[in-house]
């Protein structure tokens, strides 16, 4: 799956001996091709374990809940990767209690959103999943949206609106009491374009668009939001 979560491996380290193990990750490794191949609604138990080349009764062994676990397992874990590297390219660029000089804010966050934007092509396997989630929300179980929220997005957006929080104690930023909503507002400027017509990378878009596009959202977000 293009890396480990520490928390499941963890978990999955506590649970399994070695042997157990190495099947656990190679049923959760597959699962998040079939599933990011195949969606929820259409990927089967059968065509699950054959990905992972073990029987369906070794599948439920290690999966209980059957594929409604396993896509729980594999966005959560995929989730907290993307999340885990999103704060750590966050702070790469807007560290904590060091702000940017203020004529060079603008740069800093084209970088920053360059460097989000890229995360799309660094892990594939999980966009593919958060495609079909947003088409499949209403066949994808309540509990298992909510983990991926938890998981991921929560947790990366809140790391965003307290960097923000930080700029505008600073004197960056007028968020207007709202740090949240300018994350929001950040994401959706220099993302949203480019999640659409790519289908969450699936359909490369071009270099100088993808910059195009960047730019001109940081530039928009700018605008709205830098102090007088």
């Amino acid at each position: 799956m293009g890396g480990t979560n520490d928390a499941w491996m963890e978990a999955a380290r506590r649970d399994y001996s070695p042997r157990k193990l190495e099947k656990w990750v190679a049923m959760a490794g597959a699962a998040c091709t079939v599933f990011g191949r195949e969606g929820y609604a259409r990927a089967s138990v059968d065509a699950l374990a054959a990905e992972a080349g073990v029987s369906t009764r070794t599948l439920y062994n290690h999966f209980p809940g059957g594929k409604a676990q396993l896509f729980r397992t594999v966005v959560t874990w995929t989730s907290g990767e993307v999340k885990d590297a999103q704060i750590a390219r966050l702070h790469a660029v807007l560290a904590p209690g060091r702000p940017p000089r203020p004529e060079d804010l603008e740069r800093d966050l084209v970088a920053l959103a360059r460097s989000f934007v890229g995360l799309m092509d660094d892990y594939p396997n999980h966009f593919a999943l958060v495609r079909h989630i947003h088409a499949e929300a209403d066949h994808v179980p309540p509990e298992v949206l909510q983990a991926w929220r938890d998981a991921g997005p929560g947790p990366a957006g809140e790391a965003l609106a307290e960097a923000f929080a930080g700029l505008a104690e600073a004197g960056l930023l007028d968020l207007r009491g709202d740090a949240p909503l300018a994350a929001a507002h950040f994401m959706a400027l220099i993302s949203h374009t480019l999640t659409q017509r790519s289908h969450y990378g699936v359909l490369p878009v071009p270099q100088e668009e993808t910059e195009r596009l960047v730019v001109g959202g940081v530039a928009v977000f700018v605008r709205a939001y830098r102090t007088p």
